[in-house]
């Protein structure tokens, strides 16, 4: 199974490809950020991530894309301008005939750290301890963007996963 995982961002959209089965052996194929410029307009960013995300697609042809559903913070603004980033993956993917997942960010710490709460130099550490990779992924958004795609390849090779807050297209 290859699973591409997107962290959305409109500056900075992580992302990370794995390989493998669990049980078994997942290994990490790529991973890093899509980057736009501030000074851009926000359709302008959108087009960008929409077409660096489609390019992902097209050259790793992965089975899934697994990308963390919007958390509603304190900021409504930023929610919904990630809404819109997550909006273009979705797009990408349904375009190019790709499944897709969906996962809270509670959930993808949960399943890769053990902890729903769990810090970006968390799941950072596990992600680089259960690829067995000597360091952490660089920036933390490929990081985290690694993190999503463990989770779904952790969860679907477990018997009887059992969760309320998954939701796989």
């Amino acid at each position: 199974m290859r699973v591409l995982g997107i962290d959305p961002g409109t500056a900075a959209m992580g992302f990370g490809i794995v390989e493998g089965r669990w049980p078994g052996g997942v290994r990490l194929v790529e991973c890093g950020v899509i980057r736009t410029k501030a000074t851009d307009s926000l359709p302008s960013r959108l087009r960008q991530l929409h077409d660096g995300v489609a390019e992902l697609i097209s050259f790793y042809q992965p089975d899934c894309v697994a990308v963390e559903t919007a958390f509603h913070g304190k900021n409504v603004r930023t929610t919904l301008v990630l809404g819109h980033a997550r909006g273009v993956v979705l797009l990408a993917a349904e375009t190019a005939g790709t499944t897709i997942a969906e996962y809270e960010p509670r959930l993808v710490k949960k399943t890769v750290v053990g902890k729903g709460g769990a810090l970006k130099q968390q799941m950072g550490y596990m992600v680089a301890h259960i690829l067995k990779l000597k360091s952490a992924p660089r920036p933390e958004d490929a990081a985290d963007a690694v993190g999503v795609a463990l989770a779904h390849v952790l969860l679907h090779g477990r018997p009887q996963v059992r969760s309320l807050t998954a939701s796989v297209k």
